[in-house]
């Protein structure tokens, strides 16, 4: 087809011009026989040179004088006898048909120069009109264009040339009562540029049962390629569809409207569809949650273009589905809020850790939150507007001494933030059932505050630091302190108490090897059990550690250097009295570590 459109003109054509004038095409048409001439000569089934010659691509000042003659026939057919109203009919059926033909042509050859990129491009550095042509001197509607040549590339001139060209053939049969005709080549060619554009993008169209089959990976890939091809899709391939349609069918709303509809509501319906399939299917991997954040935050990016593209009321159902997916994928993450919360409830309570340690569900349960805070902003929109947090009652040991107001600000709150925090707060108040079935009880607020500081360790060093607020942070450090109090309490009271008040005071050897054997006793009791425990973050371990050596060491120290001398010799000294204060200050702070005592 391109050949055929640029041979060049010779004179092997044998083609009658005797009937017109030597320049008639350089004016405005001023007569039925000028407007009947030039129709006759490019009607492709008289002349062998018009069936083989793209009049557009001929010669441009005469395709735009062709134009103007047909549009002048249109207008002479008013007042015109029945016998040259007869004539003018079938000329204007020679000249619809010539210029559908060269309108499938310019959109068949310059369908690399038409993508919707190059329009998006086109649309951006430069915007023609077809009333500049009337002004220009030749006549020609790319003189203008010629002019801003030098500011654009040569893809975007030949697209800018041909979207010229199509909207005075669209303008003009129109115009004469042919615009069924006119979308109808418009539909044919341009759908299959959405067609084949999704198809690059690896946009396929899934059914539900589809969807069931995949296995996680497979839907998986799906959605990262979905997530790569809605951007472009909506920002190039929909966008510049829509820019050449409203130039193209500039002349009527209603056409570029039922139009643009044709060209992309199935390939539009197939693209925003996925996210509702996907919120819809059964797999339930914990991973899904954070593909369907991904699908909602760039869908709903993306939405005040999607609602200008297709903001005609014949696009109203690719809207209808966008919003759909939107809400859709809304709901399953809402649900995934719920079922997490149901899991964290229902875990066995006895299941525990046998040194103190943080427990599994402590490690998961935070790990899953923190990375869901990083979509904060999507999520705080999902949660705008849901019913309040409903007031269920959770346990809580009266040795906690909890404040229920964790539970009521929540449930005023119905907020991200509050969801965030409601389902910590339902974590905190399991690992409390967890440390009640601890048959020691130091060991039971070992785990506690062990749990306590990972929790809040994860919220400072994440986004929920952000979403929980720094008071949040503080109010539980308050807590943890007091689980470490109580640690110390239950685990070193009977140590702390075998320590003389006035570590100076005047004793008799026998009272003093008493002492001596009572804190030996008591001391080397309390490291074995308490070493068997486990303190595996540094921080906490160095303050436990620390708050036992403060109280311990300087009271023994000075006891110790005040009474020593009163066990007798070395020998008998070192019977009674087997740990020096270094050795005391030694073992407290290796504590946690498993180390024996010698």
């Amino acid at each position: 087809m391109r050949g055929f459109c640029v041979q060049p003109r010779t004179s092997s054509f044998s083609v009658s011009r005797h009937s017109l004038p030597s320049s008639p095409y350089r004016s405005p048409a001023s007569s039925f026989e000028e407007a009947e001439a030039l129709i006759l000569k490019w009607n492709g089934e008289t002349s062998s040179y018009a069936k083989v010659t793209s009049l557009f691509h001929h010669d441009k000042t005469e395709a735009t004088q062709y134009i103007k003659c047909v549009n002048h026939l249109h207008r002479l057919m008013h007042s015109l006898d029945s016998r040259q109203l007869v004539l003018a009919q079938n000329l204007m059926q020679m000249a619809m048909k010539r210029l559908q033909k060269e309108f499938y042509q310019i959109l068949s050859i310059n369908r690399a120069h038409l993508d919707p990129e190059s329009v998006s491009v086109r649309s951006s550095r430069t915007s023609i009109s077809t009333s500049d042509y009337d002004e220009t001197d030749d006549g020609s509607p790319d003189r203008e264009i010629r002019e801003v040549g030098d500011s654009i590339s040569e893809v975007e001139l030949v697209s800018s040339i041909a979207m010229e060209n199509l909207r005075s053939i669209a303008e003009c049969m129109i115009s004469c009562g042919y615009s069924k005709e006119c979308a109808s080549v418009y539909v044919s060619i341009r759908k299959s540029i959405i067609i084949e554009g999704l198809y690059r993008l690896n946009v396929d169209k899934l059914s539900s049962s589809k969807i069931h089959k995949m296995d996680w990976e497979a839907l998986e890939l799906k959605i990262k390629s979905w997530l790569e091809a809605v951007n472009v899709s909506v920002k190039t391939l929909f966008n510049g569809e829509r820019i050449l349609c409203d130039h193209v069918f500039g002349a009527s709303q209603s056409i570029r409207a039922s139009c643009f509809a044709e060209i992309s509501s199935d390939g539009a319906t197939c693209l925003f569809r996925l996210p509702e399939l996907v919120a819809k299917s059964k797999k339930s991997p914990p991973e899904k949650i954070f593909r369907m954040l991904d699908m909602y935050a760039e869908l709903s990016a993306l939405w005040p273009e999607i609602e200008s593209i297709f903001a005609f009321d014949s696009t109203s159902a690719i809207r209808s589905q966008g919003l759909t997916s939107l809400t859709q994928l809304s709901e399953s993450v809402r649900t995934v809020f719920l079922e997490f919360e149901s899991t964290i409830k229902k875990h066995s309570s006895r299941s525990s850790v046998s040194d103190g340690g943080v427990h599994p569900l402590t490690k998961q349960a935070m790990s899953y939150l923190s990375l869901l805070t990083d979509y904060d902003n999507t999520l705080s929109d999902m949660f705008a507007g849901w019913p309040s947090l409903p007031n269920l009652p959770l346990p809580s040991p009266p040795e906690t001494s909890r404040d229920s107001s964790d539970s009521d600000n929540s449930s005023a709150h119905p907020s991200f933030s509050a969801r965030i925090a409601w389902l910590i707060l339902v974590l905190l108040c399991k690992l409390d059932g967890k440390a009640a079935y601890y048959k020691d009880g130091s060991l039971g607020y070992l785990f506690l505050a062990n749990n306590l500081h990972h929790v809040i360790d994860r919220v400072r060093n994440s986004t929920l630091q952000t979403v929980l607020g720094y008071e949040w942070i503080v109010k539980h450090e308050e807590k943890m302190k007091w689980f470490v109090a109580n640690y110390e309490k239950v685990a070193w009271g009977q140590v702390f108490s075998s320590l003389p008040e006035n570590p100076k005071a005047a004793l008799s050897p026998a009272e003093a090897k008493v002492m001596f054997e009572n804190f030996n006793f008591n001391f080397e009791k309390a490291y074995r059990k308490q070493n068997s425990f486990v303190v595996a973050d540094r921080t906490l371990r160095d303050e436990i550690t620390g708050s036992i050596a403060r109280k311990v060491v300087p009271v023994y120290r000075e006891f110790y250097d005040a009474h020593r001398i009163l066990g007798g010799s070395w020998r008998e000294m070192r019977e009674h009295v087997p740990f020096t204060p270094e050795d005391v200050a030694s073992y407290v702070s290796n504590l946690f570590f498993a180390r024996t005592i010698q």
